[in-house]
């Protein structure tokens, strides 16, 4: 087997994990979550309230049921599989409500974004999370005009 084809195989299972994953996240199917995950997976968030830290298949997926897992109405906005460096990038819109942790009643708007090394799982997750802005109607869509450096309405 080439160097080129045996690169574009590990590159394929790394997508191949992370879409699992998305999947498993869309349906909130923590389980299935859970084996997309190397056995001594290592998990880092920077989320609102500060940096934490999983380690363990059941751990890091029981810190993504504790987020979504109770919400009446979740939604899969956008999901996107990705490479940047030789990590594995893994970034997700959530619509959820009533918001996790009594934060609100109204809908809430999330977007994580991940960084994992993997091959057939994930070994490691560093994820920054955007917090939980609350939408009472639709945000208007900002969008950037490189060429004036300006933002603008769309």
């Amino acid at each position: 087997m080439s160097e080129v084809s045996m690169r574009e195989t590990r590159t394929m299972a790394r997508w191949s994990v992370g879409g699992i994953f998305l999947e498993a996240l869309a349906t909130r199917d923590y389980e299935r979550m859970a084996t997309t995950l190397g056995a001594n997976v290592r998990f880092r968030a920077l989320l609102p309230p500060g940096p934490m830290q999983w380690q363990g298949p059941p751990q890091v997926a029981g810190a993504f049921r504790s987020w979504f897992g109770g919400a009446d109405d979740f939604e899969l906005i956008d999901a996107t599989v990705g490479e940047i460096g030789g990590r594995l990038h893994l970034s997700w819109r959530i619509r959820v409500r009533p918001a996790p942790f009594g934060i609100g009643e109204g809908w809430h708007v999330i977007e994580q974004h991940g960084y994992a090394d993997s091959t057939d799982s994930i070994e490691t997750l560093d994820l920054l999370c955007s917090g939980l802005p609350h939408r009472t109607r639709a945000a208007p869509v900002l969008s950037r005009d490189i060429s004036s450096r300006s933002y603008c309405r769309a």
